[in-house]
């Protein structure tokens, strides 16, 4: 027992986790309301578990040492299936652990499902094999038509959003279900085809990105034989720099004599790395599939 508590106690130490990073078991830091309430959740869930395991492994340990059949003896240990007290206990306190994790699981649940409230800042999500298209609905481009940013094998996709402003999200498949998943927003979303035939919320909002930043997306559902390689980035640009970057997606590039793209709006901001016109986060991966083997 010493041994083994002096090698949690080392790994711990070495390890260099902070209270917080152990408290996250391994959760990444999020960067939404959302994903701190579902991080949260997660979190006493687990000390919740190891509580109930830590009684039960330790009721174990009792009995085994102490209720042992002892050598030579031949009846059977005493009996409790018929004690009525224990039994109603031993019933009640699951249900109270239940209803409890139950409670909270609602709670948030209620927050990451509500419905959009009409401020916020539309984004339409359209997965296809096996790339992504982002649109801005409520942004038009010189053409007329929405301005919007589609993932190709030369090029991911950067989804460009704001921080500090409530986002809705509304998504649709061209053809299988993909899904939508941001590691530090801590949850995934499908995207199926026909969402309205299908019976499927598909629009979905989030508070705000509490931070600027650059953030891997990456479909979550196995699609096809491309599937690995459909990600995307999310850039979390502070509000004045978001709005100048919208502004320009509305305007056309003296250079092309077409409207900006999302990577030509971003190198004209030019506000360092947050403006890279390329992808920070994740790359473009050679869809040749001979071009990943180990012998040629």
């Amino acid at each position: 027992m010493g041994l083994a508590l002096a090698a949690v106690a080392v790994a711990v130490t070495t390890s260099g986790c902070s209270v917080d990073e152990v408290l996250r078991f391994g959760w990444p830091v999020g960067v939404t309301p959302e994903a701190t309430q579902m991080r949260t959740l997660w979190t006493w869930s687990a000390v919740a578990a190891l509580v109930v395991g830590v009684l039960v492994w330790g009721a174990t340990a009792w009995t085994v040492a102490f209720h042992r059949r002892r050598a030579g003896a031949s009846d059977l240990p005493r009996q409790f299936q018929y004690n009525l007290p224990l039994e109603l206990v031993l019933t009640v306190i699951p249900l109270i652990i239940v209803a409890v994790l139950f409670y909270f699981t609602v709670v948030v649940q209620n927050v990451v499902d509500r419905n959009a409230q009409g401020n916020e800042l539309q984004i339409q999500v359209t997965g296809f094999q096996w790339n992504w298209e982002f649109t801005y609905p409520q942004t038009p481009g010189p053409n007329g038509l929405p301005a919007s940013v589609v993932g190709t094998t030369e090029s991911v996709p950067i989804l460009v959003l704001p921080t500090d402003r409530p986002i809705q999200f509304t998504q649709e498949s061209k053809d299988v279900i993909h899904s939508f998943w941001v590691p530090e927003f801590l949850f995934k979303r499908d995207v199926i085809p026909d969402p309205a035939a299908n019976d499927q919320k598909n629009t979905w909002v989030i508070d705000r990105i509490e931070r600027p930043g650059a953030f891997v997306g990456r479909c979550a559902e196995f699609c096809g034989a491309y599937h690995s390689m459909m990600n995307f980035e999310v850039r979390a640009l502070p509000p004045a720099q978001f709005d100048q970057f919208l502004q320009l997606r509305t305007q056309i590039n003296p250079q092309t004599g077409q409207g900006f793209t999302t990577n030509e709006a971003l190198a004209t901001l030019n506000c360092g790395e947050l403006c890279n016109p390329e992808s920070i986060t994740t790359r473009v991966i050679n869809p040749d599939p001979t071009a990943q083997l180990a012998v040629r």
